[in-house]
C-alpha cells in the first residue's frame, strides 16, 4: 500500500469516526462531540454553540460569540479608547481578538488569543503585565507580541467571563496607571451590560 493510499484510508477512517460519533446522541437528545474534535476546535465545557441545518439536512455547529454580535460597536469603542489614551486597544472574546485599534493593531485583529490570556479572562480579575515581569502574557497565540505593557480587564456578562478589554503600549516609558485602569474597567462594564440586553 502506498503512502498516498494509506493517507486516504486514514482520512476516510477519521471521517467515518467523526460522522459516526457526531450522529449519535445520548438519552437526553444531546449531540456528542468527540474529545479530539473539541480539543482541535477549542470547544470547552459550557461553550455556547449555535446549531443550524442546511437544505441537504446537514447539521452545522457554530461557536456563538456574544461579543461578535457587537463587532462594529466594539471596534468603535476600541477607537474611542485609542483617541482618549493614545495607546493600542483591543477587545476580545474567549477565542479571538474581535476589534483592535492603534499602533500595531494589524498584528492582533482577528487572531486567536493565547491560552494565558484565556486563563486571565477565566480568572475574572483585571491584571497589569509588563515584559519584565515573570508572567509575560501574550495576547495572541501564534507568536509573542511586541508590546511592553498590557492592562487586561475581563468583560463579565451575567456573571460569566466572555472576553476582555486590553490596553497595550510598545513604549517602556509610557506608564499605565489608575486613569487607564478606570477607563478599561468602564469599557468592560459597559460592554458586559450591553450583552445582557
Amino acid at each position: 500500500m502506498s503512502k498516498k493510499s494509506s493517507k486516504i484510508k486514514g482520512f476516510r477512517d477519521r471521517k467515518k469516526y467523526f460522522c459516526e460519533y457526531l450522529t449519535h446522541s445520548d438519552d437526553l437528545g444531546r449531540v456528542v462531540i468527540p474529545k479530539e474534535i473539541r480539543k482541535t476546535l477549542r470547544i470547552k465545557e459550557g461553550t455556547p454553540l449555535e446549531i443550524f441545518t442546511d437544505r441537504e439536512g446537514q447539521i452545522i455547529l457554530k461557536k456563538y460569540s456574544p461579543i461578535g454580535e457587537l463587532n462594529t460597536f466594539a471596534a468603535e469603542y476600541a477607537e474611542a479608547l485609542v483617541q482618549t489614551t493614545g495607546l493600542t486597544a483591543c477587545i476580545t472574546d474567549r477565542d479571538q481578538v474581535v476589534a483592535a485599534c492603534g499602533s500595531g493593531s494589524r498584528e492582533l485583529e482577528g487572531k486567536e488569543i493565547s491560552s494565558d490570556l484565556d486563563a486571565v479572562i477565566a480568572g475574572r480579575k483585571g491584571r497589569m503585565v509588563s515584559q519584565d515581569s515573570r508572567e509575560n502574557i501574550s495576547v495572541i497565540s501564534d507568536a509573542m507580541d511586541s508590546f511592553c505593557q498590557k492592562m487586561i480587564q475581563p468583560i463579565l456578562c451575567a456573571s460569566d467571563a466572555i472576553g476582555a478589554v486590553i490596553l497595550l503600549t510598545k513604549s517602556e516609558k509610557t506608564a499605565l496607571g489608575d486613569t487607564e485602569r478606570a477607563l478599561i474597567r468602564t469599557a468592560a462594564g459597559f460592554l458586559g451590560r450591553q450583552m445582557e440586553q
